[in-house]
């Protein structure tokens, strides 16, 4: 089954400088420089970098740390000789230099886990990244079609106070000719009165959509924002799609679904990390140090050369370090099993999260499909309302219907133009988050 579907909006604005600017936004400009200009985004790519230098440096532990060291030491009074190694009070000069290296061995599996972890947390980093970029392009989205929404019920809005006014002149006037009673002219002040009331309120809401639309934005309140609202969906096919299929592609490649399996291997490799504590660990230490010596005591002998001290002087020393933990006051098994029990907690979160996903996905695809249906079948009521309405005018004006059959059938009138504008946008929304699923891009550029 082929349907075609022209959804074609040119809402007039209410009035405010902000309809007045050149500068005219839709909806994919909005998400973006939503997107672009986020402190909440901003955090997490500041987030993600730390991941990735903490990348760096776990896979600097696997290489040995060296470390070179220079002293200088003067000494006065009572001190040992190092050329009797005996006390004396005598001045002295020391200058030493020591270059160490230390290289582990055995870690109890700590290390490689270690660099495992920090590079699924490189990988949690982006998708964490993604996951905001998403959340808050829907976000954005759904701002931005309430305003487009308010102005339409605003439009509306305005246009049934003006036709309401008009009627209630030429009502005022028969009843001067005395071809209407007080009673109807009544009634119909009544419904102007209504009719601006909500004029008032439908501003008011769009008023308060549009401040919500550029807090996701971060725009300052009194920065005018001009909306472009005029959508087009052509060509619109009616196709049975499975959600389950959608969601086989979104449980393996949407950020929600890799957040919650990134989140379980990472408390996977927490736990590995804590049970490594338990074993021994084995380290290669390695160094070599030299040292210059001066008697600065009067009538001292003549210290030897620089260069001969340096290199007579020098030491070289290999050990091998072996640690065995034996007891801790069970610190470290409370940790594993903390460990443990965040891995399983972890295991039910992904469960969750995928059950979840199913379930959004399931209710965006019946959700599009319905509004598809109902958007077709609220073009022919808007039809059929106003052909309906136009007839009860004649006959109130010929004093056949009453003011009160003429009301009922005007706010059906306009209930039923709400209505499909609002289906109209809700399909718009779901189109796009459904296609998302599907591996989409929310902002299309």
């Amino acid at each position: 089954m082929k349907k075609t579907i022209y959804i074609v909006m040119v809402l007039m604005g209410m009035g405010g400088s902000s309809f007045a600017q050149d500068k005219v936004w839709t909806l994919d400009e909005c998400m973006n420089y939503a997107v672009e200009n986020s402190p909440k985004v901003k955090k997490q790519l500041h987030t993600s970098d730390t991941y990735k230098a903490e990348q760096l440096s776990a896979f600097g532990n696997f290489l040995p740390s060296l470390t070179a060291e220079v002293g200088a030491r003067l000494n006065y009074g009572r001190s040992i000789d190092p050329g009797t190694n005996t006390y004396n009070n005598t001045s002295t000069f020391n200058n030493g230099y020591s270059l160490y290296a230390s290289l582990p061995v055995f870690h109890g599996g700590r290390l490689i886990n270690e660099w495992k972890l920090a590079k699924v947390n490189r990988l949690l980093g982006k998708q964490n990244v993604r996951q905001a970029e998403d959340e808050l392009a829907i976000n954005t989205m759904q701002a931005y079609i309430d305003v487009v929404f308010y102005l339409g019920t605003a439009k509306y809005a305005a246009e049934k106070l003006e036709e309401s006014s008009r009627l209630l002149y030429k009502t005022q006037r028969q009843e001067e000719l005395g071809l209407k009673g007080k009673a109807d002219v009544a009634q119909i002040e009544a419904q102007v009165a209504a009719d601006d009331y909500d004029l008032t309120h439908q501003e008011n809401m769009h008023n308060t959509a549009l401040l919500t639309l550029k807090e996701y934005m971060n725009l300052d309140a009194a920065t005018p924002l001009a909306l472009d609202t005029t959508m087009t969906v052509e060509e619109i096919r009616i196709q049975p799609e499975s959600a389950a299929d959608i969601y086989s592609f979104a449980a393996d490649n949407n950020p929600i679904a890799q957040q919650a399996a990134l989140t379980l291997k990472n408390n996977k490799l927490q736990h590995l990390i804590a049970k490594g504590r338990l074993f021994p660990t084995i380290s290669l230490s390695a160094g070599i140090s030299t040292n210059y010596f001066e008697n600065l005591s009067s009538g001292a002998v003549v210290p030897e050369a620089f260069k001969n001290q340096f290199k007579n002087n020098r030491g070289e020393y290999v050990s091998l370090n072996v640690s065995i933990p034996l007891f801790d006051g069970f610190n470290n098994r409370t940790i594993v099993r903390r460990a443990r029990n965040n891995m399983r907690i972890a295991a039910e979160q992904q469960t969750e999260t995928l059950r979840q996903l199913q379930i959004t996905i399931e209710k965006a695809v019946a959700d599009r499909d319905g509004y598809l249906k109902e958007v077709i079948q609220m073009q022919k009521q808007v039809k059929s309302n106003q052909l309906a309405y136009q007839l009860t005018l004649r006959k109130f004006e010929e004093g056949l219907m009453s003011s009160l059959d003429l009301q009922t059938s005007a706010n059906l009138l306009i209930q039923s133009k709400v209505n499909l504008l609002q289906r109209r946008l809700l399909y718009l929304v779901k189109i796009r988050q459904v296609d998302y699923y599907k591996g989409g891009e929310l902002i299309q550029k």
